[in-house]
């Protein structure tokens, strides 16, 4: 079985791939966080097990392929978010290990504390 694409969430209409499409256009403004991905695929989509599991993995390959990195939030620093370097270097590395990590973890829906991706700015800061 793969990941249908054209199916519509239950609320609005729009298809899997609307969403996955649209995902990256946030960042020019702000950073995108997992726990706006992986919420969307299970509950408005309805999305389950590896078709849950695509979703997720597509949805955070389209914002690395638009230049974001990962990033948590820099609350006590001077930078609004702050960069995680341990997912690697390259796209790929980067969406193995964040896969990894949110399978290992149970494939939550995360919360807003979490990881997010932002692209390299002057409020992104490195790790001190």
């Amino acid at each position: 079985m793969s990941l249908n694409l054209q199916a519509r969430d239950r609320f609005f209409g729009e298809t899997v791939l609307d969403f996955i499409q649209k995902v990256s256009g946030e960042l020019p403004i702000d950073a995108v966080g997992l726990w706006q991905i992986a919420p969307v695929g299970r509950h408005d989509f309805e999305l389950t097990g590896d078709d849950l599991t695509e979703f997720v993995r597509r949805c955070v390959a389209e914002l690395l392929v638009h230049g974001a990195k990962p990033v948590v939030g820099g609350g006590g620093t001077e930078y609004d978010w702050i960069y995680q370097p341990q997912y690697g270097e390259t796209n790929s590395e980067i969406l193995d290990a964040v896969m990894k990590e949110w399978l290992a973890s149970g494939s939550p829906d995360c919360d807003p504390g979490g990881l997010w991706f932002a692209v390299p700015s002057r409020y992104v800061g490195n790790r001190e």
